[in-house]
C-alpha cells in the first residue's frame, strides 16, 4: 500500500508540511510497513512557496521588503533556475503580517511585492511565476507597480501613494518609469479567483470587509475602484471587468495582467505540475489530502478540489481529510472521492485551534485504524 499525502495548509493553525508531516507518522504508527510519498499543496496563496520548495524544485531566496503597512520584513521566494522565479505575494503582503487590529485596506499596499519582483528581475530571473491569493490589500496593484517604477500622479501632478485611499485620487498613469527588466520578463500570474475588480462580485465589495474595511470604507474603496478602473481602461484600452481574475488580491490581478503583460492561469494545476503531481500519482494506491475548512467553495478550483479530479480520472481512491466542514461540502464528494473532517462539533474546532497537531494527528491515527 502506498499513500500519497497532498493537503493545503489549514489556515492559521498548520502548514501543509506539517499536515503531511502528521498524516506519515501516523500512517507508519497504524501501518509499519506502508510507504508515503508527502507532496504538499497550494493554490497560488499562502504556502506555495514552501509546497514547491518541499518537493525538491529550487532553492529559497529570502529579500528585505516593505510590509502591507510599510515596516520591513524578510520574504522570501523560489528560485526555480538561473531564469526562472516563483513567489506569492502573501509572503510580502499577506494578511497574515497584520494584527486583526491593523486591517485598513484604505491604508495597506502591494509595495513589497513589487520589491520582491523586483529583486528576482535584477538577479535574473525573466520568467515569473506569481501566486497572488491572501492578500492584506485593495490598492488594484498600485504599489507593486510604484515599486516597479510606475508613477500615478494626480490632478495636480502629486504622485500617490500606491494604496486603497489612492485609487479615487489617480488621474493618469506614467508608465515611462516602468523598469526595463519588468518589460521583457514573463510572468505567469496564479489565481483561481475569477472576479472582476468592480461590481458585486468584484475586488472590494467581495473582498475588502475580510481585510478589516467597515460599511463605509468599502463604499470609499469601491468608488475609488471604479474611478481607478476608467483610469487603467483609458491607459490599457481593455476594461479590466472583462478580465477575469482582474479582481484577485485586491485588484493586483488587474495589474499584472496590464502592467506586465501577465498571463493567468489556475494556481492549483499550475503547483501540481511543478510539484510533479501525476508521476507520484502512479504511484499511489490511495491520496489523502485536506484544508482547514471543506465547504461549497472548495468545489471551485481550490486545490482539494483540483486533487480530487485527478485522482478520479486516475481511478486512485481519494479522501479529503479535512479539519472541518461547512454548508457544501458534499458537492466535493463523487464517484473514488470522500469527504471526512477531523473536528466533529464545535468543541472539537476549540480544541483543534488549541491544539492543532496533536488534535489532528489522534484524528489521523483513528482514520488509518478505521482503514485496517
Amino acid at each position: 500500500m502506498t499513500f500519497l499525502f497532498a493537503p493545503d495548509s489549514f489556515k492559521g493553525t498548520l502548514s501543509a508540511i506539517e499536515v503531511s508531516e502528521i498524516l506519515t507518522e501516523a500512517a507508519h504508527e497504524v501501518f509499519p510497513d506502508v510507504k508515503t510519498i508527502s507532496l504538499p499543496s497550494a493554490d497560488g496563496g499562502e504556502g506555495t512557496v514552501s509546497a514547491i520548495l518541499s518537493s525538491g524544485r529550487g532553492e529559497r531566496v529570502s529579500v528585505p521588503v516593505h510590509g502591507p503597512l510599510g515596516g520591513e520584513k524578510m520574504a522570501s521566494y523560489a528560485r526555480l533556475s538561473e531564469t526562472e522565479a516563483l513567489m506569492e505575494m502573501a509572503e510580502a503582503s499577506g494578511l497574515t503580517l497584520i494584527s486583526e487590529e491593523e486591517r485598513n485596506p484604505l491604508q495597506t499596499s502591494t509595495y513589497g511585492t513589487g520589491e520582491m519582483i523586483l529583486h528576482a528581475l535584477a538577479h535574473g530571473a525573466r520568467r515569473i511565476y506569481i501566486g497572488i491569493g491572501g492578500s492584506a490589500s485593495s490598492d488594484g496593484g498600485m504599489g507593486a507597480m510604484e515599486a516597479l517604477g510606475v508613477k500615478f500622479p494626480d490632478e495636480k501632478g502629486n504622485i500617490l501613494p500606491g494604496c486603497g485611499a489612492s485609487l479615487a485620487r489617480v488621474e493618469k498613469i506614467d508608465l515611462s518609469g516602468l523598469s526595463p527588466l519588468a518589460k521583457t520578463a514573463e510572468f505567469t500570474i496564479l489565481s483561481d479567483v475569477t472576479n472582476p475588480l468592480c461590481g458585486s462580485k468584484g475586488a472590494i465589495l467581495v473582498f475588502a470587509p475580510q481585510k478589516g474595511a467597515d460599511p463605509s470604507m468599502v463604499e470609499i474603496l469601491e468608488k475609488g475602484m471604479e474611478h481607478y478602473r476608467d483610469i487603467l481602461t483609458e491607459t490599457f484600452g481593455v476594461n479590466p471587468d472583462t478580465i477575469p481574475g482582474s479582481g484577485a488580491a485586491g485588484g493586483l490581478g488587474a495589474a499584472l495582467f496590464l502592467f506586465l503583460k501577465g498571463k493567468m492561469v489556475s494556481g492549483a494545476e499550475e503547483v501540481l505540475r511543478f510539484s510533479h503531481f501525476e508521476e507520484a500519482l502512479k504511484e499511489a494506491d490511495f491520496v489523502i489530502t485536506g484544508e482547514g475548512r471543506t465547504d461549497s467553495q472548495s468545489a471551485d478550483g481550490k486545490i482539494v478540489s483540483i486533487i480530487a479530479y485527478h485522482c478520479q480520472r486516475a481511478k486512485v481512491p481519494c479522501l479529503i481529510f479535512s479539519a472541518s466542514l461547512g454548508g457544501g461540502w458534499e458537492r466535493l464528494e463523487g464517484p473514488g472521492v470522500k469527504v471526512k473532517a477531523a473536528a466533529k462539533n464545535d468543541r472539537d474546532i476549540r480544541e483543534s485551534m488549541n491544539h492543532p497537531k496533536e488534535f489532528y494527528k489522534k484524528a489521523a491515527i483513528r482514520l488509518f485504524q478505521s482503514m485496517k
